[in-house]
């Protein structure tokens, strides 16, 4: 029987984003978070005696230099080393362009693969395959430099792609999963994608996620996949994350006053706390709903912001990141001067003038954002004029709100 540990993206010292990190004992906590996600990594090959560890791209990231994460990697490896645990490496995107990747005398357990691409013999009848980047883009399919599966043998395939593209990823050694099936591996040990997702299982394509989540926009709690090689190969997942981050509905319709929205907040942070997977969690919650005191709560979101991030404190485990504010509209009878500014604001937002300034301030300030975090937010060409729709409209219902409350 043999057994091997899979995972990618590791991203190794890339700090997480969030606006719960503000918090110093959180701060404090998780500013090594990916450095942990790995050591629990480590942690699972030596438990499981595992016969290798495969690392499908982005060990690093970006072109940041450290020393010290050159000496903490080499000591996580020594630990493999000393365990007997061969370990495989081929080159992401990140990797491409990272100086350390090139540096680093890494322990002799270690095999980087090139980007010509090879083959090495785990055990008699296993062989690990695997191309690396040999640059920071890589427009095309890099199936071609795989040599063939060996005969009579279980064949484990490493590649860093995007598949056939995913949202909020630039495309790199694009193929489909019907290539991957047609290449004749049995085990495809893929990175790039930050979830996690299993393609198919006959051959097992496996895109593992990355091992610790870094922001809102990679949500859940994330792990590594380990194989068991016997007759078949059963794959299953191991956790990894020291810290989720999660997004979080909370219903205010049946709420009929502030003690019944405090215990609500309260009830669902509690439930939220006991299901982690993960030793801790950023949450971001959005208020929903229909009540007739929508106006008041969001005449007062700084006051209810700042007691949503009290109640996570309280559980021991949960930071918020943030509190959205999605409410419906409540028919109101009668008419009032803010009824007449609601009606003549939604007017505004409708004249071509507004709406193409709403758009070009907008896209200024998605141009400071990093091309993946754009690719988050506009999926299609049609969402930036969603977007500012979205915000013009939140903006006007808390200049309401707070007038409403002034004339109360």
């Amino acid at each position: 029987m043999t057994k091997i540990l899979h995972t990618a993206d590791i991203h190794l010292d890339s700090p997480l984003r969030s606006l719960a990190l503000r918090d110093p004992d959180l701060r404090d906590q998780v500013h090594t978070a990916t450095r942990s996600a790995f050591t629990r990594i480590i942690d699972t090959a030596i438990a499981e005696s595992v016969n290798a560890l495969l690392i499908a791209g982005d060990l690093f990231d970006g072109a940041e230099r450290s020393a010290r994460t050159a000496a903490y990697l080499t000591g996580q490896l020594d630990r493999l080393r000393d365990g007997g645990i061969r370990v495989f490496y081929i080159r992401g995107n990140h990797d491409a362009e990272n100086p350390l990747t090139g540096e680093l005398n890494l322990p002799e357990n270690v095999h980087i693969f090139n980007g010509r691409g090879g083959k090495v013999q785990l055990s008699e009848d296993v062989w690990i395959h695997g191309v690396s980047f040999a640059n920071r883009h890589a427009p095309e399919s890099l199936l071609p430099k795989f040599p063939a599966p060996v005969s009579g043998a279980i064949n484990i395939a490493m590649l860093h792609t995007s598949l056939a593209g995913a949202g909020g990823h630039d495309p790199y050694a694009p193929c489909t999963v019907s290539d991957l099936v047609a290449a004749g591996f049995d085990y495809w040990a893929l990175g790039h994608v930050h979830r996690r997702q299993v393609h198919a299982e006959s051959p097992w394509i496996v895109m593992p996620g990355t091992p610790q989540g870094r922001d809102i926009g990679e949500p859940g709690p994330k792990s590594a996949t380990l194989l068991t090689i016997g007759e078949t190969i059963e794959v299953a997942e191991v956790p990894t994350s020291l810290v989720e981050f999660l997004h979080v509905p909370i219903d205010a319709t049946k709420t009929e006053n502030d003690d019944g929205l405090r215990d609500l907040l309260r009830q669902v942070l509690r439930e939220t706390a006991n299901s982690l997977t993960s030793g801790s969690g950023v949450i971001r919650l959005s208020l929903t709903g229909s009540t007739p005191r929508r106006w008041q709560i969001l005449r007062d979101q700084d006051v209810w912001e700042e007691a949503a991030s009290q109640f996570a404190r309280e559980t021991g485990s949960l930071w918020l990141d943030k509190l959205v504010f999605d409410l419906s509209d409540v028919t109101e009878t009668g008419s009032s001067a803010t009824d007449e500014l609601a009606a003549i604001m939604a007017t505004i937002r409708q004249e071509p003038g507004f709406v193409e300034t709403s758009r070009a301030e907008l896209e200024a300030i998605l141009a400071e954002l990093a091309a993946q975090r754009r690719g988050e937010l506009l999926p299609d060409e049609h969402a930036v004029d969603v977007l500012a729709r979205r915000l013009s409209e939140a903006g006007a219902q808390r200049i309401l709100a707070r007038m409403k409350g002034a004339s109360s």
